[in-house]
């Protein structure tokens, strides 16, 4: 059973994104990049439990309206979906609300970006298969920009350690669940396999939320963040993303996670006045650079080649 859940499979389509493909990436990059800046106006009136329990609670119920998301799951892929509904959504969606009490929605963002090194390396332990080329370039000159982004802030004295290392340890999560989707998302689908984690993570994460609403204060600013987050940032997201990892793999579908601190450094500049440095803007170019080189083909392993496409 345990060898079941700990699998994963590579995605459909192994040669450059298609337009579909890079729909979706951008799509997903943009949805969820605006996330962080969406819980932190909720934070300005609900606690961190009833945050998440409201959007992963909308998000059920917006897949749950759609009838082929009520599609059946084979009862030996249950465990699968019950491990994805903490891996990916009770667990990471708990951990980033209380990480950014400690530090800021652009910060998270960038911490998030790291999330493609544990995609990669679990990846790797479960296809046994090393990454390479235009893949493994792309991975290291995304995980450089979101460094570069992130040192930067950090210079300036915006993140807080424990903070910090509980989006990390959110961002592992993600990593993870990346992996185990690919196979169910290919077999019954992003809309079928999606309501049902969401549902599942709603059981799991009741009991914090319960405990948020008890002492959380009332704010229309915050109600619409967490309705937009929750229906949007959630139920829609969801099913962008497992139809893309479904695609292109865990692997270069985790790299969506480098558009995030381009998107979260344009919304905190736009919406909360934040400060960006020079230093920070040559971490998004690499950003882009290691999204642009992930979506090349799996097998090219020559760098002259990956650099000219460019």
């Amino acid at each position: 059973m345990g060898s079941r859940i700990l699998s994963t499979s590579a995605g459909t389509n192994q040669e450059a994104f298609s337009p579909l493909d890079w729909t979706l990436f951008v799509s997903i990059g943009l949805i969820w990049g605006s996330s962080f800046l969406l819980i932190d106006i909720g934070l300005e009136a609900f606690k961190p439990g009833l945050i998440t329990w409201m959007r992963v609670g909308l998000g059920a119920l917006v897949l749950a309206l759609v009838p082929k998301a009520r599609g059946r799951i084979e009862p030996y892929d249950v465990p699968r979906l019950i491990a994805l509904s903490f891996v990916w959504v009770a667990i990471p969606f708990t951990l980033f609300p209380i990480a950014q009490q400690y530090i800021n929605s652009a910060v998270a963002g960038m911490l998030n970006g790291a999330m493609p090194i544990f995609a990669a390396i679990i990846t790797t332990l479960l296809l046994r298969k090393l990454p390479h080329g235009a893949v493994l370039i792309g991975l290291i000159l995304g995980f450089v920009g979101v460094a570069t982004i992130s040192l930067s802030s950090g210079a300036e004295g915006s993140s807080e350690t424990l903070g910090v290392v509980l989006a990390l340890l959110a961002t592992a999560c993600y990593g993870l669940a990346v992996n185990i989707a690919a196979p169910i998302t290919q077999q019954y689908g992003a809309l079928a396999v999606n309501a049902r984690m969401l549902a599942y993570a709603t059981i799991w994460t009741a009991p914090l939320g319960v405990a948020g609403l008890l002492h959380s204060t009332f704010a229309w600013d915050s109600m619409l963040a967490l309705v937009v987050l929750g229906a949007v940032g959630t139920g829609l997201a969801f099913v962008i993303m497992g139809s893309l990892v479904s695609r292109v793999g865990s692997t270069r579908s985790s790299f969506i996670t480098y558009m995030l601190p381009v998107v979260a450094l344009v919304l905190g500049v736009l919406f909360r006045n934040d400060h960006v440095t020079v230093v920070s803007l040559i971490g998004v170019a690499l950003v882009i650079g290691g999204a642009l080189l992930a979506a090349r083909r799996e097998s090219e392993r020559s760098v002259t080649a990956v650099t000219e496409a460019l």
